[in-house]
Protein backbone atom coordinates (compact mmCIF):
# COMPACT_ATOMS: atom_id res chain seq x y z
CA UNK A 1 0.00 0.00 0.00
CA UNK A 2 1.28 3.61 -0.97
CA UNK A 3 1.64 6.15 1.21
CA UNK A 4 -0.99 8.32 -0.69
CA UNK A 5 -3.84 5.23 -0.39
CA UNK A 6 -2.54 4.77 3.37
CA UNK A 7 -3.58 8.29 3.99
CA UNK A 8 -7.22 7.96 1.87
CA UNK A 9 -7.81 5.30 3.96
CA UNK A 10 -7.37 6.60 6.95
CA UNK A 11 -8.72 9.88 5.71
CA UNK A 12 -12.19 7.42 4.91
CA UNK A 13 -12.23 6.09 7.90
CA UNK A 14 -12.33 9.10 10.06
CA UNK A 15 -14.59 10.56 8.09
CA UNK A 16 -17.40 8.82 10.04
CA UNK A 17 -15.47 7.50 13.39
CA UNK A 18 -14.43 8.89 16.72
CA UNK A 19 -10.62 9.83 16.02
CA UNK A 20 -9.43 7.81 18.76
CA UNK A 21 -11.20 4.72 17.30
CA UNK A 22 -8.96 4.41 14.53
CA UNK A 23 -5.55 3.01 14.92
CA UNK A 24 -2.31 4.40 13.14
CA UNK A 25 0.32 3.59 15.59
CA UNK A 26 3.26 0.92 14.75
CA UNK A 27 3.65 -0.29 18.45
CA UNK A 28 -0.34 -0.41 18.69
CA UNK A 29 -1.03 -2.35 15.44
CA UNK A 30 1.93 -4.93 16.55
CA UNK A 31 -0.07 -6.28 19.40
CA UNK A 32 -3.06 -7.06 16.96
CA UNK A 33 -1.43 -8.91 14.43
CA UNK A 34 -1.91 -12.70 15.67
CA UNK A 35 -4.07 -14.83 17.46
CA UNK A 36 -2.71 -17.86 20.21
CA UNK A 37 -1.72 -19.94 17.38
CA UNK A 38 1.75 -21.23 16.13
CA UNK A 39 3.26 -21.48 12.68
CA UNK A 40 0.42 -19.83 10.76
CA UNK A 41 1.33 -16.34 9.03
CA UNK A 42 0.72 -12.78 10.02
CA UNK A 43 0.92 -9.84 7.51
CA UNK A 44 1.17 -6.38 8.93
CA UNK A 45 -2.14 -3.96 9.04
CA UNK A 46 -2.19 -0.49 7.30
CA UNK A 47 -4.71 0.37 10.38
CA UNK A 48 -6.93 -0.73 13.25
CA UNK A 49 -10.66 0.16 14.22
CA UNK A 50 -12.20 0.09 17.50
CA UNK A 51 -15.76 -0.49 16.43
CA UNK A 52 -18.36 0.52 19.38
CA UNK A 53 -21.58 -0.17 17.34
CA UNK A 54 -23.12 -1.63 14.39
CA UNK A 55 -22.62 1.24 12.55
CA UNK A 56 -18.67 1.45 12.64
CA UNK A 57 -18.81 -1.93 11.26
CA UNK A 58 -21.01 -1.13 8.69
CA UNK A 59 -18.68 2.14 8.02
CA UNK A 60 -15.43 0.31 8.06
CA UNK A 61 -16.88 -2.39 5.47
CA UNK A 62 -18.43 0.24 3.34
CA UNK A 63 -14.91 1.50 2.76
CA UNK A 64 -13.07 -1.23 2.79
CA UNK A 65 -15.34 -2.37 -0.11
CA UNK A 66 -14.94 0.45 -2.13
CA UNK A 67 -11.24 0.59 -1.46
CA UNK A 68 -10.71 -2.94 -1.84
CA UNK A 69 -9.04 -3.43 1.64
CA UNK A 70 -9.08 -6.52 3.10
CA UNK A 71 -10.91 -6.78 6.95
CA UNK A 72 -9.79 -9.27 9.79
CA UNK A 73 -12.23 -9.54 12.46
CA UNK A 74 -11.08 -9.59 16.43
CA UNK A 75 -12.16 -10.45 19.23
CA UNK A 76 -10.09 -11.63 22.41
CA UNK A 77 -7.45 -12.90 19.78
CA UNK A 78 -7.34 -16.60 22.43
CA UNK A 79 -7.96 -18.84 19.18
CA UNK A 80 -5.53 -21.53 18.02
CA UNK A 81 -5.55 -21.88 14.18
CA UNK A 82 -5.17 -18.31 12.86
CA UNK A 83 -8.36 -17.09 12.33
CA UNK A 84 -7.81 -13.56 13.94
CA UNK A 85 -4.27 -13.30 12.42
CA UNK A 86 -3.98 -9.99 10.12
CA UNK A 87 -2.90 -10.30 6.57
CA UNK A 88 -0.97 -7.80 4.77
CA UNK A 89 -2.05 -3.67 4.64
CA UNK A 90 -5.22 -5.14 6.05
CA UNK A 91 -8.00 -3.12 8.27
CA UNK A 92 -7.97 -5.12 11.78
CA UNK A 93 -11.40 -4.65 13.24
CA UNK A 94 -11.09 -4.97 17.14
CA UNK A 95 -14.96 -6.09 17.85
CA UNK A 96 -13.52 -6.76 21.44
CA UNK A 97 -15.73 -3.14 23.07
CA UNK A 98 -18.63 -4.17 21.88
CA UNK A 99 -19.41 -5.62 25.03
CA UNK A 100 -22.97 -4.97 25.71
CA UNK A 101 -25.61 -7.55 27.18
CA UNK A 102 -28.16 -5.63 25.34
CA UNK A 103 -31.26 -7.78 26.56
CA UNK A 104 -31.88 -11.29 28.95
CA UNK A 105 -35.50 -11.83 28.26
CA UNK A 106 -36.22 -14.80 30.91
CA UNK A 107 -39.65 -15.47 30.20
CA UNK A 108 -38.53 -16.83 26.47
CA UNK A 109 -35.01 -17.96 27.79
CA UNK A 110 -32.63 -15.56 25.30
CA UNK A 111 -30.34 -13.28 25.81
CA UNK A 112 -28.99 -10.60 23.16
CA UNK A 113 -25.45 -9.76 23.44
CA UNK A 114 -22.33 -8.20 21.17
CA UNK A 115 -19.87 -9.74 20.42
CA UNK A 116 -17.38 -8.69 22.42
CA UNK A 117 -19.16 -9.86 25.52
CA UNK A 118 -16.56 -12.55 27.42
CA UNK A 119 -18.38 -16.13 27.44
CA UNK A 120 -17.77 -16.17 31.21
CA UNK A 121 -19.54 -12.53 32.12
CA UNK A 122 -22.44 -14.14 29.63
CA UNK A 123 -22.77 -16.75 31.95
CA UNK A 124 -22.83 -15.26 35.40
CA UNK A 125 -25.41 -12.31 34.43
CA UNK A 126 -27.92 -15.15 33.26
CA UNK A 127 -27.26 -17.24 36.29
CA UNK A 128 -28.33 -14.14 38.13
CA UNK A 129 -31.78 -14.68 36.22
CA UNK A 130 -31.64 -18.17 37.24
CA UNK A 131 -31.09 -19.53 33.58
CA UNK A 132 -27.53 -20.91 31.87
CA UNK A 133 -25.65 -20.75 28.92
CA UNK A 134 -23.89 -24.22 28.54
CA UNK A 135 -21.53 -23.57 25.76
CA UNK A 136 -18.23 -23.08 28.17
CA UNK A 137 -14.69 -23.43 26.31
CA UNK A 138 -11.91 -23.70 28.73
CA UNK A 139 -10.83 -20.02 28.17
CA UNK A 140 -14.85 -18.68 28.94
CA UNK A 141 -12.75 -16.07 30.92
CA UNK A 142 -11.01 -14.53 28.06
CA UNK A 143 -12.97 -15.94 24.93
CA UNK A 144 -15.54 -13.57 23.47
CA UNK A 145 -18.88 -14.45 22.32
CA UNK A 146 -17.69 -13.34 19.06
CA UNK A 147 -15.07 -15.53 18.78
CA UNK A 148 -16.97 -18.61 19.98
CA UNK A 149 -19.60 -17.96 17.41
CA UNK A 150 -16.70 -17.62 14.90
CA UNK A 151 -15.23 -20.60 15.37
CA UNK A 152 -18.16 -22.72 16.31
CA UNK A 153 -16.47 -23.22 20.02
CA UNK A 154 -17.38 -26.14 22.06
CA UNK A 155 -16.30 -26.97 25.32
CA UNK A 156 -16.39 -29.06 28.45
CA UNK A 157 -20.27 -29.25 28.43
CA UNK A 158 -21.01 -29.99 25.00
CA UNK A 159 -21.07 -34.05 25.63
CA UNK A 160 -24.36 -33.20 26.72
CA UNK A 161 -25.83 -29.88 25.90
CA UNK A 162 -23.79 -29.49 22.32
CA UNK A 163 -21.66 -26.88 20.58
CA UNK A 164 -22.69 -22.92 20.36
CA UNK A 165 -24.44 -23.31 17.09
CA UNK A 166 -27.31 -25.07 19.30
CA UNK A 167 -27.36 -22.01 21.67
CA UNK A 168 -27.70 -19.56 18.10
CA UNK A 169 -31.68 -18.34 17.77
CA UNK A 170 -30.41 -15.28 15.24
CA UNK A 171 -28.05 -13.38 14.20
CA UNK A 172 -27.06 -9.41 13.16
CA UNK A 173 -24.20 -9.61 9.95
CA UNK A 174 -23.06 -7.11 8.26
CA UNK A 175 -22.48 -7.87 4.61
CA UNK A 176 -19.23 -6.86 2.94
CA UNK A 177 -20.89 -4.11 1.82
CA UNK A 178 -22.20 -2.66 4.84
CA UNK A 179 -25.48 -3.81 4.68
CA UNK A 180 -27.20 -5.32 7.97
CA UNK A 181 -28.69 -8.75 7.62
CA UNK A 182 -30.53 -10.20 10.17
CA UNK A 183 -31.00 -14.06 10.13
CA UNK A 184 -33.24 -16.55 12.26
CA UNK A 185 -36.05 -15.56 15.09
CA UNK A 186 -36.18 -15.35 18.33
CA UNK A 187 -38.98 -18.16 18.83
CA UNK A 188 -38.03 -21.85 20.12
CA UNK A 189 -39.16 -22.98 16.77
CA UNK A 190 -38.88 -21.87 13.32
CA UNK A 191 -37.97 -23.22 10.08
CA UNK A 192 -39.09 -21.03 7.88
CA UNK A 193 -36.30 -20.22 4.77
CA UNK A 194 -32.43 -21.31 4.53
CA UNK A 195 -30.98 -21.77 7.82
CA UNK A 196 -28.39 -18.60 7.47
CA UNK A 197 -27.84 -18.57 11.33
CA UNK A 198 -25.80 -21.74 10.61
CA UNK A 199 -24.21 -20.50 7.83
CA UNK A 200 -22.68 -17.64 9.81
CA UNK A 201 -21.67 -19.52 12.64
CA UNK A 202 -18.17 -21.26 12.12
CA UNK A 203 -17.71 -18.93 9.16
CA UNK A 204 -14.97 -17.23 10.98
CA UNK A 205 -15.48 -13.75 9.67
CA UNK A 206 -14.99 -14.79 6.04
CA UNK A 207 -19.15 -14.21 4.88
CA UNK A 208 -19.67 -11.01 7.30
CA UNK A 209 -19.20 -9.56 10.81
CA UNK A 210 -21.40 -11.01 13.42
CA UNK A 211 -22.69 -7.65 16.17
CA UNK A 212 -25.36 -8.89 17.60
CA UNK A 213 -26.38 -12.37 18.83
CA UNK A 214 -29.40 -13.73 19.91
CA UNK A 215 -28.60 -16.51 22.21
CA UNK A 216 -30.78 -19.58 23.78
CA UNK A 217 -30.82 -19.93 27.69
CA UNK A 218 -31.78 -23.41 29.75
CA UNK A 219 -32.46 -23.50 33.41
CA UNK A 220 -29.50 -24.67 35.03
CA UNK A 221 -28.92 -27.96 35.82
CA UNK A 222 -28.98 -29.47 39.73
CA UNK A 223 -25.25 -28.84 41.34
CA UNK A 224 -23.76 -31.55 39.62
CA UNK A 225 -21.64 -34.40 41.41
CA UNK A 226 -18.12 -35.04 40.10
CA UNK A 227 -16.08 -38.29 40.18
CA UNK A 228 -12.46 -38.78 39.23
CA UNK A 229 -10.44 -41.77 38.20
CA UNK A 230 -6.43 -42.43 37.20
CA UNK A 231 -5.94 -45.31 34.70
CA UNK A 232 -2.79 -47.82 34.19
CA UNK A 233 -2.74 -46.92 30.41
CA UNK A 234 -4.54 -44.21 28.05
CA UNK A 235 -5.57 -47.38 26.46
CA UNK A 236 -7.38 -48.13 29.64
CA UNK A 237 -9.04 -44.71 29.81
CA UNK A 238 -10.34 -44.85 26.51
CA UNK A 239 -12.03 -48.14 26.94
CA UNK A 240 -13.65 -46.50 29.74
CA UNK A 241 -14.93 -43.83 27.51
CA UNK A 242 -16.82 -46.60 25.19
CA UNK A 243 -18.17 -48.42 28.02
CA UNK A 244 -19.82 -44.84 29.95
CA UNK A 245 -21.40 -44.62 26.38
CA UNK A 246 -22.26 -47.82 25.75
CA UNK A 247 -24.11 -47.87 29.50
CA UNK A 248 -26.21 -44.96 28.25
CA UNK A 249 -25.04 -42.62 30.80
CA UNK A 250 -25.07 -38.93 29.86
CA UNK A 251 -22.72 -37.04 31.75
CA UNK A 252 -22.44 -33.72 31.92
CA UNK A 253 -18.99 -33.83 31.11
CA UNK A 254 -16.33 -36.43 30.45
CA UNK A 255 -12.67 -34.75 30.33
CA UNK A 256 -9.27 -36.75 29.61
CA UNK A 257 -6.13 -35.73 31.14
CA UNK A 258 -2.92 -37.90 30.55
CA UNK A 259 0.26 -37.93 32.70
CA UNK A 260 2.19 -34.98 30.75
CA UNK A 261 -0.85 -32.85 31.23
CA UNK A 262 -1.46 -33.51 35.25
CA UNK A 263 2.43 -32.81 35.88
CA UNK A 264 1.95 -29.61 33.89
CA UNK A 265 -1.27 -28.95 35.70
CA UNK A 266 1.10 -29.23 39.48
CA UNK A 267 3.52 -27.34 37.69
CA UNK A 268 1.69 -24.12 36.94
CA UNK A 269 -0.67 -24.05 40.11
CA UNK A 270 0.99 -26.65 42.34
CA UNK A 271 -2.91 -28.65 42.21
CA UNK A 272 -1.85 -31.80 44.25
CA UNK A 273 -2.97 -34.17 41.28
CA UNK A 274 -2.05 -37.29 41.05
CA UNK A 275 1.25 -38.10 39.17
CA UNK A 276 1.69 -41.64 38.54
CA UNK A 277 -1.14 -42.77 36.75
CA UNK A 278 -1.23 -42.68 32.96
CA UNK A 279 -4.39 -40.72 32.65
CA UNK A 280 -7.13 -39.33 34.44
CA UNK A 281 -10.84 -39.18 33.79
CA UNK A 282 -13.18 -36.53 35.21
CA UNK A 283 -17.00 -37.06 34.82
CA UNK A 284 -19.68 -34.89 36.28
CA UNK A 285 -23.72 -35.42 36.28
CA UNK A 286 -25.76 -32.62 36.63
CA UNK A 287 -28.96 -34.33 36.13
CA UNK A 288 -31.88 -35.14 38.63
CA UNK A 289 -30.38 -38.71 38.76
CA UNK A 290 -27.02 -37.26 39.54
CA UNK A 291 -25.92 -39.75 42.52
CA UNK A 292 -27.15 -43.09 40.06
CA UNK A 293 -25.26 -41.61 37.01
CA UNK A 294 -21.91 -41.31 39.00
CA UNK A 295 -22.71 -44.49 40.71
CA UNK A 296 -22.63 -45.85 37.40
CA UNK A 297 -19.85 -44.02 35.72
CA UNK A 298 -17.86 -45.24 39.12
CA UNK A 299 -18.40 -48.47 38.33
CA UNK A 300 -17.67 -48.48 34.32
CA UNK A 301 -14.16 -46.30 35.07
CA UNK A 302 -13.49 -49.63 37.43
CA UNK A 303 -14.56 -52.48 35.20
CA UNK A 304 -11.83 -50.83 32.68
CA UNK A 305 -9.02 -50.78 34.73
CA UNK A 306 -9.52 -47.75 36.65
CA UNK A 307 -8.07 -47.13 39.91
CA UNK A 308 -8.45 -44.05 42.77
CA UNK A 309 -11.83 -43.78 41.60
CA UNK A 310 -12.97 -41.48 43.76
CA UNK A 311 -16.02 -39.21 43.72
CA UNK A 312 -15.96 -35.57 45.06
CA UNK A 313 -16.95 -34.66 48.52
CA UNK A 314 -18.31 -31.05 47.46
CA UNK A 315 -19.10 -28.69 44.68
CA UNK A 316 -15.80 -27.34 45.39
CA UNK A 317 -13.48 -30.25 45.36
CA UNK A 318 -15.00 -31.21 41.82
CA UNK A 319 -14.61 -27.64 40.77
CA UNK A 320 -10.70 -27.95 41.91
CA UNK A 321 -10.56 -30.90 39.49
CA UNK A 322 -11.93 -28.83 36.50
CA UNK A 323 -10.32 -25.87 37.07
CA UNK A 324 -6.84 -28.25 36.10
CA UNK A 325 -8.64 -29.10 32.77
CA UNK A 326 -9.65 -25.60 32.37
CA UNK A 327 -6.50 -24.60 32.68
CA UNK A 328 -4.25 -26.96 30.85
CA UNK A 329 -3.46 -25.29 27.80
CA UNK A 330 -1.49 -22.44 29.54
CA UNK A 331 0.21 -24.93 32.21
CA UNK A 332 1.46 -26.73 28.98
CA UNK A 333 2.31 -23.29 27.24
CA UNK A 334 4.26 -22.95 30.44
CA UNK A 335 6.63 -25.51 30.09
CA UNK A 336 7.80 -24.55 26.59
CA UNK A 337 6.46 -24.04 22.85
CA UNK A 338 3.17 -26.09 22.18
CA UNK A 339 1.38 -26.83 19.09
CA UNK A 340 -1.96 -27.77 20.04
CA UNK A 341 -4.00 -30.06 17.72
CA UNK A 342 -7.89 -30.41 17.81
CA UNK A 343 -9.40 -33.84 16.41
CA UNK A 344 -12.68 -35.62 16.88
CA UNK A 345 -13.15 -39.06 16.09
CA UNK A 346 -15.98 -41.27 16.68
CA UNK A 347 -16.37 -42.59 19.71
CA UNK A 348 -15.50 -46.14 18.33
CA UNK A 349 -12.15 -45.05 17.67
CA UNK A 350 -11.09 -42.73 20.95
CA UNK A 351 -9.12 -45.42 22.34
CA UNK A 352 -7.15 -46.01 18.96
CA UNK A 353 -6.55 -43.05 18.16
CA UNK A 354 -5.06 -41.96 21.43
CA UNK A 355 -2.57 -45.26 20.77
CA UNK A 356 -1.90 -43.99 17.62
CA UNK A 357 -0.98 -40.67 18.82
CA UNK A 358 1.31 -42.70 21.10
CA UNK A 359 3.11 -44.34 18.14
CA UNK A 360 3.75 -40.92 16.76
CA UNK A 361 5.07 -39.33 19.66
CA UNK A 362 8.01 -42.00 19.79
CA UNK A 363 8.61 -41.69 16.14
CA UNK A 364 8.98 -38.00 16.25
CA UNK A 365 10.35 -38.30 20.01
CA UNK A 366 8.44 -35.12 21.23
CA UNK A 367 6.33 -35.39 24.16
CA UNK A 368 2.91 -35.26 23.30
CA UNK A 369 0.23 -34.53 25.94
CA UNK A 370 -3.01 -35.15 25.52
CA UNK A 371 -6.21 -33.49 27.08
CA UNK A 372 -9.64 -33.46 25.59
CA UNK A 373 -13.45 -33.67 25.64
CA UNK A 374 -13.52 -37.48 25.35
CA UNK A 375 -17.08 -37.44 25.93
CA UNK A 376 -18.10 -36.83 22.40
CA UNK A 377 -14.18 -37.79 21.13
CA UNK A 378 -12.80 -34.14 20.45
CA UNK A 379 -9.21 -34.28 21.78
CA UNK A 380 -6.43 -32.16 21.59
CA UNK A 381 -3.07 -33.52 21.64
CA UNK A 382 -0.18 -31.02 22.46
CA UNK A 383 3.17 -31.18 20.66
CA UNK A 384 5.72 -30.02 23.01
CA UNK A 385 9.04 -28.98 21.96
CA UNK A 386 11.78 -26.66 22.03
CA UNK A 387 11.63 -23.37 19.42
CA UNK A 388 14.85 -22.40 19.26
CA UNK A 389 15.85 -25.98 18.04
CA UNK A 390 15.38 -26.04 14.43
CA UNK A 391 14.69 -29.78 13.73
CA UNK A 392 12.76 -30.07 17.23
CA UNK A 393 10.23 -27.97 14.85
CA UNK A 394 10.24 -29.90 11.82
CA UNK A 395 9.52 -32.88 13.98
CA UNK A 396 6.49 -31.05 15.96
CA UNK A 397 5.15 -30.48 12.51
CA UNK A 398 5.40 -33.74 11.28
CA UNK A 399 3.52 -34.64 14.33
CA UNK A 400 0.73 -32.20 14.06
CA UNK A 401 0.24 -33.78 10.54
CA UNK A 402 0.47 -37.59 10.88
CA UNK A 403 -2.25 -36.59 14.13
CA UNK A 404 -4.54 -34.52 11.20
CA UNK A 405 -4.31 -37.56 9.20
CA UNK A 406 -4.66 -40.55 11.50
CA UNK A 407 -8.02 -38.48 12.67
CA UNK A 408 -9.23 -38.33 8.57
CA UNK A 409 -8.78 -41.83 8.59
CA UNK A 410 -10.71 -43.17 11.45
CA UNK A 411 -13.51 -40.83 9.75
CA UNK A 412 -13.18 -38.09 11.92
CA UNK A 413 -12.92 -34.23 10.97
CA UNK A 414 -9.85 -31.87 11.51
CA UNK A 415 -11.40 -29.59 13.89
CA UNK A 416 -13.97 -30.19 16.88
CA UNK A 417 -14.43 -26.30 18.26
CA UNK A 418 -10.89 -24.58 17.68
CA UNK A 419 -11.82 -23.31 13.59
CA UNK A 420 -9.85 -24.02 10.53
CA UNK A 421 -8.12 -20.55 10.25
CA UNK A 422 -4.80 -20.74 8.35
CA UNK A 423 -3.59 -23.64 10.73
CA UNK A 424 -5.83 -26.50 9.11
CA UNK A 425 -6.82 -24.91 5.70
CA UNK A 426 -5.26 -27.52 3.82
CA UNK A 427 -6.40 -30.13 5.59
CA UNK A 428 -10.18 -28.96 5.59
CA UNK A 429 -9.81 -28.98 1.86
CA UNK A 430 -8.48 -32.69 2.18
CA UNK A 431 -11.79 -33.71 4.52
CA UNK A 432 -14.50 -31.64 2.29
CA UNK A 433 -13.41 -33.51 -0.60
CA UNK A 434 -13.64 -32.11 -4.62
CA UNK A 435 -17.35 -31.32 -4.35
CA UNK A 436 -17.89 -29.66 -1.07
CA UNK A 437 -15.18 -27.11 -1.19
CA UNK A 438 -15.97 -25.96 -4.54
CA UNK A 439 -19.83 -25.58 -2.87
CA UNK A 440 -17.77 -23.49 -0.20
CA UNK A 441 -15.66 -21.27 -2.46
CA UNK A 442 -18.92 -20.65 -4.49
CA UNK A 443 -20.32 -19.29 -0.74
CA UNK A 444 -17.59 -17.43 -0.27
CA UNK A 445 -17.67 -15.06 -3.69
CA UNK A 446 -21.48 -14.79 -3.41
CA UNK A 447 -21.09 -13.35 0.13
CA UNK A 448 -17.59 -11.58 -0.72
CA UNK A 449 -17.52 -11.07 -4.44
CA UNK A 450 -13.94 -9.14 -3.44
CA UNK A 451 -12.45 -10.96 -1.36
CA UNK A 452 -12.02 -8.82 1.55
CA UNK A 453 -13.26 -10.68 4.67
CA UNK A 454 -10.66 -12.29 6.54
CA UNK A 455 -8.95 -13.28 2.91
CA UNK A 456 -7.00 -16.39 3.28
CA UNK A 457 -8.46 -18.11 6.31
CA UNK A 458 -10.74 -20.89 6.04
CA UNK A 459 -10.53 -21.38 2.14
CA UNK A 460 -7.17 -20.41 0.22
CA UNK A 461 -7.71 -16.96 -1.22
Amino acid sequence: MTDDSLDALIAALRAELPADSVITDPDRLESYRHDMARFCPAGTPAVGVQARATADVQHVLRVASRLRVPVVPQGGRTGLSGGANAVDGCIVLMLDKMNRIIEIDAPNRVAVVQPGVFNATLSAAVAEHGLFYPPDPSSWEISTIGGNLATNAGGLCCVKYGVTSDFVRGLEVVLADGEVLRTGRRTAKGVAGYDLTRLFVGSEGTLGVITEATLALRPPGLEPRTVAALFPTVMAAGDAVARVVAGGQVPSLLEFMDQSSLRAANAYRNMGLPEHAAAMLIAQSDGPRAADDIAAIAARFTEAGGFDVVEAEDAAEGDLLLAARRESHFALEALGACLTDDVCVPLSHLADFVHQVEKVALDVDLTIAIVGHAGDGNLHPNVMFDAAEEDQVARAIRAFDEIMRIGLEMGGTVTGEHGVGTLKRDWLARELGPVSLRVHQDLKRLFDPAGILNPGKVLAS
